[in-house]
């Protein structure tokens, strides 16, 4: 079987122009390494392809693949890790992971809690702010919470996303909005424990891989998964695999959130407890990063006790058992 990987290399965007912050969320070329490699190690065939001007041009050029492994997170709007899959859907190519409306709906974080509420799944309650004129009309108690509305790798969150005054609240939408250029999500801080939970497959298929707590050591900025805690985490940051009650909870509104939303084959759900100990959905990651020892997912499966191998298989095989791939790559 042939498979094709898309993906946008981090030292690209580096090379131009971008911040070290700006470029976080793209994939470095040991994680590229690291999936190919666990990819011919099973005794697939792979090819690099890149991002999706590269597949542009490829499927222009009549190239085709049995499976594409996407990764590709995209460069600006609100669709941007839709576009891939898209192209891909009007080709006829199947592919890891999510689809172009899961993809897109759950980059806003703000029209995901939207739907995960009518789902009846407990949500901060929140609100989005698109101007700055917008501050003046939140009306929820403090402290709060702000991050970008659209940005993962906890882009935007730092030591002052935690709000505890209406001055505050205002110098920090302010900051986001004019350095990401996109809205601001404003909800109720949860003072609880925090989870990410871990999913593999898809709809009735889909099961926890397990429940990391997040847990901020004694140097971290205070209160928050921030950027510079998720860049220095191995002095900040302490990950446990749990499985008490709060950790089943947790599992529970995670698969609930999973399999409402159409999310595929494998990611995350990050979840957090209010101060009566109840799970809240915080923000769900379809597209989760595989960087074998620094990106969550990764972290989760070696606390499972799972190799880094296996995990990309896991996830392969989920594409593949709800994908129809030619019979000839199957030979």
């Amino acid at each position: 079987m042939n498979i094709g990987m898309t993906y946008d290399l981090k030292d690209d965007y580096l090379r131009a122009g971008y911040d070290k912050e700006a470029a976080a969320e793209f994939d470095g070329e040991d994680t590229i390494q690291a999936i190919e490699g666990a990819l011919k190690e099973r005794g697939y065939r792979t090819e690099r392809i890149g991002n999706i001007k590269a597949l542009t041009r490829r499927l222009a050029a009549g190239d085709r693949w049995d499976l594409v492994f996407n990764i590709a997170e995209g460069i600006a709007g609100f669709g941007r890790e839709a576009q891939v899959p898209a192209l891909l859907d009007a080709y006829g190519i199947s592919y890891t992971f999510s689809d172009p409306l899961v993809l897109a709906l759950t980059l806003h974080k703000g029209i995901a809690k939207h739907i995960v509420r009518d789902m009846g799944v407990a949500t901060p309650d929140f609100a989005v702010v698109e101007r700055v004129e917008d501050i003046v009309h939140i009306d929820l108690p403090y402290p709060l919470f702000v991050k970008p509305v659209a940005e993962g790798t906890s882009k935007g969150i730092s030591a002052t996303s935690k709000i505890t005054g209406p001055q505050e609240l205002e110098k920090e939408c302010i900051r986001i909005l004019n350095a990401f250029r996109q809205p601001v999500l404003v909800e109720t801080y949860l003072p609880g424990r925090e989870f990410t939970v871990g999913i593999i497959g898809t709809g009735r298929e889909a099961a926890p891989l397990g429940v990391l707590e997040v847990l901020l050591n004694g140097n971290a900025e205070e209160g928050v998964y921030s950027y510079q805690n998720k860049e220095h985490y191995k002095e900040r940051v302490t990950y446990r695999l749990v499985q008490d009650g709060d950790a089943q909870k947790a599992a529970r509104v995670a698969l609930d959130v999973w399999r409402g939303l159409g999310c595929r084959d494998g990611g995350r759900v990050d979840v957090r407890n209010d101060n009566r100990g109840r799970p809240h959905f915080i923000e769900v990651n379809p597209l989760a990063g595989l960087h074998p020892e620094n990106s969550d997912l990764c972290i989760l499966a070696s606390h499972r006790g799972m190799t880094y191998g296996m995990l990309i298989e896991k996830l392969v095989n989920a594409a593949l058992s709800r994908t129809t791939i030619p019979e000839r790559a199957l030979a």
